[in-house]
């Protein structure tokens, strides 16, 4: 392979790095660029090559990370706790799933936030699809239910393989802008990390001719190892970024994985844990630890830092968790109180879940007569719990935020 600083064709780049200036612009994200002589001139000086024929590693020194690993196994086990202790995890954790699906598709440079993906959703049915929002809304809402049919797929049969994560893009990458980047079929040609401020080339993932070897490997891994299962998530984590199997999307799959291995191999009761936050705030240090792996077998370190993730993610998660717990707990009371009626609780459970509604999606998915529901949004209004965010206009009715609720999941 021809990697002169000057290439002689055009190349895709796959950037990494979203660098935030004070103006509040992304102005390097997750997306694809074109680089060839007459423009642009990257440094391969710093270029890491993939690790070829030394995953998984060998002998690794256990000690070196087990306070880590004591510390994530004990976090996480709090968490899951907290979880199972919950009478209808669904409806709390629902608004968690949206803010890990903001946050991971944050990192690769797709702006979207929690009040336009929940205005989507009253807008639309949730296998429904419109192309009449910004690409990044529609990618956003892909991430949320790829994952959720993930999961299904994992109960009703499916295990790790080619063919999952191939399933998975196919729908990650169905509308939008990933629909012209190779949905469900793996790379044909190299594919590269690049920082493009500074103009370099980080890491050069795996060749597209030994990918399929590199695949097979993988998932013989996540079959056949007898690693904890931490670590074994840790190594399965590093592994598939390293790979960067696909054309685009490899950040959103990767981290969709670790909840569904956690969730697969026991560890967690339902695959509601995000780590995106975490990832989102050491994205330079993340790849700092990618590098490191291949360059000098540094595969201990890795582990260290995805245990300190999966410990700081499992306390933060919680205390969001909880804070929805004891909003839900305070509102139950109050809503008995303000709306006195049978359908108190229904309406509770509604709004958890779909925090930002219209009227008229309300009344058909409770089933709760019209003039009792119209009734129901003006006294929780006049509380202040709901705020019109658009008044009624013609056929189509006012929508509304739950703000208590949306206070502690905006990001």
């Amino acid at each position: 392979m021809n990697l002169s600083p000057v290439f002689n064709e055009q190349i895709v780049l796959s950037t990494v790095f979203a660098q935030k200036h004070e103006t509040n612009l992304f102005v390097v994200s997750k997306m694809h660029i074109i680089v060839d002589k007459k423009k642009k001139r990257m440094d391969l000086d710093s270029a890491i090559n993939y690790h070829y024929n030394k995953f998984p590693p060998c002998n690794l020194n256990l000690n070196s990370f087990l306070k880590e690993l004591l510390g994530a196994t004990e976090a996480l086990a709090r968490y899951d706790q907290m979880l199972k202790n919950l009478y209808n995890s669904e409806i709390l954790l629902a608004p968690l799933r949206n803010q890990e699906a903001v946050i991971s598709s944050r990192i690769e440079g797709t702006i979207s936030t929690m009040d336009e993906i929940l205005q989507y959703q009253a807008d639309n049915g949730e296998d429904e699809n419109s192309l009449n929002v910004r690409s990044d809304i529609i990618e956003t809402i892909l991430y949320q239910r790829t994952l959720k049919n993930a999961q299904s797929a994992l109960e009703n049969g499916y295990n790790f393989s080619a063919s999952f994560i191939k399933m998975m893009h196919q729908q990650l990458l169905s509308y939008g802008r990933g629909a012209t980047k190779s949905p469900g079929e793996f790379k044909k040609e190299q594919n590269y990390l690049a920082d493009k401020l500074q103009q370099k080339i980080l890491f050069i993932p795996i060749s597209p001719e030994k990918l399929q070897d590199g695949i097979d490997n993988l998932f013989n891994y996540i079959k056949d190892s007898k690693d904890t299962v931490l670590i074994k998530t840790a190594l399965m984590h590093i592994e598939f970024e390293s790979l960067h199997p696909f054309q685009d999307g490899n950040g959103r799959i990767g981290r969709m994985l670790i909840p569904l291995l956690l969730w697969k191999e026991g560890v967690l009761s339902q695959p509601h844990f995000y780590i995106s936050g975490y990832l989102e705030k050491n994205k330079e240090l993340y790849m700092e630890m990618m590098r490191d792996v291949s360059q000098s077998s540094k595969w201990e370190q890795w582990i260290k830092f995805f245990l300190k993730a999966i410990e700081e993610q499992s306390i933060n998660n919680l205390k969001i968790a909880e804070s929805m717990k004891k909003l839900y707990e305070e509102m139950k009371i109050n809503f008995n109180t303000i709306l006195s009626s049978k359908w108190g609780f229904i309406t509770l459970d509604y709004i958890f879940k779909y925090p930002v509604f219209r009227n008229s999606k309300f009344i058909k998915e409770t089933g709760i007569p019209y003039s009792t529901a119209s009734t129901f949004t003006k006294k929780l209004l006049k509380k202040g719990y709901l705020l019109e965010k658009e008044k009624a206009v013609g056929s189509k009715s006012a929508l509304y935020s739950f703000e208590p609720l949306m206070r502690l999941v905006r990001v």
